[in-house]
Parts: structure tokens; sequence; C-alpha cells
């Protein structure tokens, strides 16, 4: 038996042992474990399944085993995938810390601050928010103006961020600021983090049609920030916001090929299966049949694509243009699903409220509303189609 066949048994038999029965199914959102000091544990099993995999370092388990990592290979990270995956395993934490965050201090941080921050996002001890978009800085984001200034032993930081999605439920933020007011736009600007309980951090919800409110705008008022919270360089965090840029991307990218049993949200199939039929097993309508399959391969496909390129980068041969690529497919294919749900549902998807539609049939329909925010979030769909126009296919300005 090879090493990683003896590892596949061992991995099939601890995940039958360690996750509970309620962790094989879908995720409702109000069951997603973001981690932190404001955590709400809806369903016990959700904090048992994240402190078993945590123990593993399985909720990085690419990460080395001195950060909180499991130290796994890529063919061992691939078999705990598959093997999640084959009893619909739920993902035991989602987290910035972990998509965006933490690759970036992998590759910037000093060692004293991988090893103080890295674990504690692997237990899920913290959870991130990203202060980046600012009111007059969007897609310009090196046009940032909020200031940090140089107070001795620390930074006193002053100005807004907004999007700044679930700042009000998160325990720090990482975050670009200006550090020197006098250097060329991408130049001068630093990368911070700091705790949101600190003195002059304040937020404010912004409610969104849909009805819910993941956005805020975020606001520092003399915030005192110590230097040791700095990562990298003094005025040089431009460059560890675009590689962390290219995580986020890759992270939202992501969302168009979540098909997994246990992701979150609503499956096609599904919608498919309840308001078109079954026959013999299969979709009644063969149209809709050829449909749903043709959007499962593009899933597998974008899927197969993305893990060949993060492999490609492990191995030192990084592309960072993909991500705008991948953010780009991915944000057209998770639109493209939606809108495929709410033509399968018919007039059951014009529902906002109202006992005459289920919670499903209302949740669908603003996650297809929500869905339309993945054009804008992380970079609009045009800057990313600037950037692989330029820098993919070698067009002119």
């Amino acid at each position: 038996m090879s090493n990683l066949e003896e590892f596949r048994k061992e991995t099939r038999s601890w995940l039958e042992d360690n996750c509970p029965q309620s962790m094989r199914t879908p995720t409702p959102e109000e069951e997603v474990i973001w981690g932190g000091r404001k955590q709400a544990w809806v369903n016990p099993d959700s904090k048992i399944w994240m402190e078993r995999m945590a123990e593993k370092g399985w909720t990085v388990p690419r990460w080395p085993q001195e950060y909180g990592g499991g130290g796994l290979s890529a063919d061992e990270d691939k078999v705990l995938m598959q093997e999640m995956g084959r009893i619909r395993a739920r993902s035991p934490l989602q987290s910035f810390g972990i998509w965006m965050l933490g690759p970036a201090l992998l590759e910037f941080a000093s060692e004293e601050q991988k090893l103080h921050y890295l674990p504690q996002i692997a237990r899920g001890e913290i959870r991130w928010c990203q202060g980046y978009s600012e009111p007059g800085s969007g897609s310009d984001l090196a046009g940032l103006q909020t200031k940090a200034e140089d107070q001795g032993d620390y930074y006193l930081v002053n100005g807004s961020k907004i999007w700044t999605s679930y700042a009000d439920e998160a325990d720090w933020i990482f975050c670009l600021v200006r550090t020197d007011g006098e250097a060329a736009k991408h130049d001068g600007i630093s990368f911070l983090l700091f705790d949101m309980e600190s003195e002059g951090v304040t937020t404010s919800p912004i409610k969104l049609v849909s009805g819910s409110s993941p956005f805020c705008q975020t606001f520092f008022d003399n915030v005192k920030v110590p230097k040791a919270h700095l990562i990298g360089e003094l005025n040089k965090g431009w460059t560890i916001a675009k590689r962390l840029l290219q995580h986020e991307r890759q992270m939202i990218s992501g969302i168009g090929g979540n098909s997994a049993a246990g992701g979150t949200g609503t499956r096609l199939e599904d919608v498919a299966r309840d308001y078109i039929g079954v026959e013999n097993g299969r979709i009644s309508d063969p149209f809709v049949r050829t449909d749903v399959t043709n959007h499962r391969m593009n899933d597998k496909a974008f899927q197969l694509t993305m893990s060949r390129a993060g492999e490609e980068a492990k191995a030192g041969n990084p592309d960072g243009n993909l991500a705008s690529i991948f953010k780009y497919y991915g944000t057209e294919q998770n639109k493209r699903k939606y809108e495929r749900m709410l033509e399968m549902m018919g007039t059951q998807s014009v529902g906002w409220t109202g006992t005459t539609f289920s919670e499903k049939e209302i949740g669908t329909t603003r996650q297809w509303l929500r869905s339309k925010a993945n054009s804008i979030e992380g970079g609009t769909s045009e800057v990313q189609l600037n950037v692989i126009s330029k820098r993919v296919l070698g067009l002119p300005d």
C-alpha cells in the first residue's frame, strides 16, 4: 500500500469517527461558522467539528504545522477534500483570515507575526474584515486617503472605509493606510492590523436591497495602532495589497463552482427537481436536464482549472493575471446559476414576503439579487476585463 493510500485510509477512518452527523448536510446560512469572539453556535456540533478539525490542523491543511496548519502535501490535501466530499462534510470554518490574510502573512509577515496571528486564524479565534475601499476610492484603490501618522511608538489612524464586509461582526481588521502623503499614489501605502474594539473605531451597517446588511462603513477617529502591527515594510503596502487581492478574487471566483454537497446556497439540480419534476430518477424535461448538466460540467472544469493554477503557484510558477480571469468567470457562472433557478421556479420566484412563498423560495430570490454584487466586490468586472485585455491579451490602452 502506498503512503497516499494509507493516508486516505486513515483520513476516511478519522472523518467517520469525528465528523458529527449534522455536519454532513448542506450548511444553512445561520450555521456558517466564521469564528471569532462573537460567534454564535446555533448548532453545538459546529463547535465540536471546528475544534476537532483545528486540532488536526485541517482548517488550513496546507499551512505549516508550526503555524497551526496540517502540513499536508498537495496530494494529501486533495485526498482530504475528496474524503470530506464523500461524506458530504461541511467546511468547518469560513474565514477571510484563511482565504486572504493568511496567505499574505505567510509571504510578508515576520516570523514573530506569523507565530502570533496564524495559529489564531487556524483555530477560528479571530474573525477578520478587510479595510480597503473608501467612499472616494473604490476601483481606484490606490487613491485611498485614510492616514496613519507616526507618533513614535504607534500610528494614529484617521479616515474611513466602505464595503467592509461584516465589519460589525469582526474582531480585527487588515487595513491599507497612507503613511506618506507626498509619495506617488501607489507608494506611501502601508498594511496595518488592528483590533476593531480599539478606541475610535466605529461601524455603520449598510442595508442592501436584498434586506441583508453584510457591508459596513467603518470610521477611524484617532485610532492608536502599535507599530508592531505593521506587516512588511513601511510604505510598501501596495505590494501586499496586490497579492491579497489575488487571493480575494480567487476566493470570490470559487462561488461560481460551489456545487459541493456541504456548501452553502441552493443547488441548481435541486431546484430543477423540485419545480420541473422527476421521471425515472431524472429531471423530467430533457432541455432543463441538459442545461443543468452543462452547468455542472462547467463547474467541474472551472474547479479543476483553479486547482491546477493553485498547484502551479505553489510550485513557484504563479500567474497573477489568472486571478482576474477566475474572478470574472466565477462571477458570471454564479449569476447564470441563479438566473436559471428563477426561470425554473416561475412565478414562485417573484416573492419577497408572504405566506404564499416558502422560506427557500424567498431565500433563493434574495440570493439571486445578491449575486449581482459579485460583479462589483473584489474589483468590478470592468476592472477584471481591463486587466485581462491589457496583461493577458496584450491589447493597447
